[in-house]
């Protein structure tokens, strides 16, 4: 198909979904004039959007972990676990405790990127990426145990040398059986939180979670999944789905990030919206198309009356930087200031 036809398909597409999102929006919402009947239509929502993964574990399945080594830091001790996450296959971790913490400290899913670094997966903690400086100096200083995994397909769970063949054959393969790659991605990250509450180390109340990229979009679905998560800060993904098909760049996420059926029952602003009034921070550079600009500020739009009404507006900020897919000087203070109010300070 010729690009000028292609993007002619994909507008009418928009177009057509544009008109079933306005008639989703009239039926997915309910009456919600207080704040119990708010909480009853996001449990009810939340529900359906776990029935979307596809076939999962059972949720309450028990979590078997391993202690592989440790070792001294500077700051910290780094704990190398595997993890029985959902029975399939083990799951290496990092925990990170550090030196200086409170004898409940606070803890933090540190959930990483995508960017076709097969190669790097949970080490992305300790290493960083050009695009963001490494956080675990950040998590020792605040003293906040960390625990971090490899994501399906990367790092010590790659299935092929070649990782990008090896996420395709494993997408392809889970959706044979009735299983879809980012349902089972998401379920990991809950367990993980099972798994770290379960610390003794770690107060259950105060766990956040954090990621850019890949680990942004996985942040706020995994707060919108599961309340235990108490701030959610994601970075550089916060993408509004139907403008993104509007700008032509469904290209410009992986394989991974597709979940069959999701916009006959969500757009991102309804699966953000099951965060409220829980802390929620997300930056995004304007500059860069995998989150569209437009749909950031419609997302904002939405979330800022809902926590006005049932919460505290100042708990969710959404902002736009002039820059492209990275994290910023300026970012990152405002990722400290929240991390220092929202959870060592909670």
């Amino acid at each position: 198909m010729p690009l000028s036809d292609r993007r002619s398909f994909l507008a009418a597409c928009a177009a057509a979904w544009g008109m079933g999102f306005l008639q989703q929006m009239q039926l997915a919402a309910a009456p919600y004039d207080s704040r119990d009947e708010f909480s009853a239509y996001q449990k009810r929502r939340r529900e359906e959007l776990w029935d979307l993964l596809g076939d999962l574990p059972a949720r309450n399945r028990p979590i078997g972990a391993k202690t592989l080594s440790s070792e001294k830091c500077e700051g910290f001790t780094l704990e190398r676990l595997e993890l029985d996450l959902n029975g399939i296959e083990p799951v290496p971790a990092l925990l990170l405790i550090p030196d200086k913490r409170a004898p409940r400290a606070p803890g933090l899913i540190y959930i990483h990127a995508h960017g076709g670094t097969y190669q790097l997966g949970k080490e992305e903690l300790l290493r960083g990426r050009e695009i963001l400086p490494p956080y675990a100096p950040v998590c020792a200083e605040k003293g906040i145990v960390t625990l971090a995994i490899d994501s399906w397909c990367f790092s010590e769970r790659k299935h092929a040398e070649d990782g990008r063949q090896g996420e395709m054959d494993v997408f392809k393969h889970m959706l044979w059986h009735g299983q879809v790659l980012w349902g089972m991605m998401m379920f990991d990250e809950v367990q993980a939180v099972s798994y770290l509450a379960s610390r003794p180390e770690v107060d259950p109340k105060r766990i956040g979670a954090f990621g850019l990229s890949m680990g942004s979009t996985k942040a706020w679905w995994l707060a919108a999944l599961d309340p235990r998560v108490k701030l959610c800060i994601d970075l550089c993904c916060l993408t509004d789905y139907e403008e993104l098909i509007k700008i032509n760049n469904l290209k410009g996420h992986g394989v991974y990030y597709f979940v069959p059926r999701l916009l006959k029952h969500f757009q991102t602003h309804q699966i953000n919206e099951l965060i409220v009034p829980r802390a929620h921070l997300s930056l995004n550079g304007r500059a860069d198309l995998l989150t569209p600009p437009a749909g950031v500020e419609r997302i904002r739009d939405h979330l800022l009356p809902l926590y006005r009404k049932f919460g505290r507006e100042s708990d969710c900020r959404v902002e736009l930087f002039d820059c492209g897919h990275q994290e910023t000087p300026e970012m990152r203070q405002l990722v400290l200031a929240w991390l220092d109010e929202h959870l060592v300070g909670a």
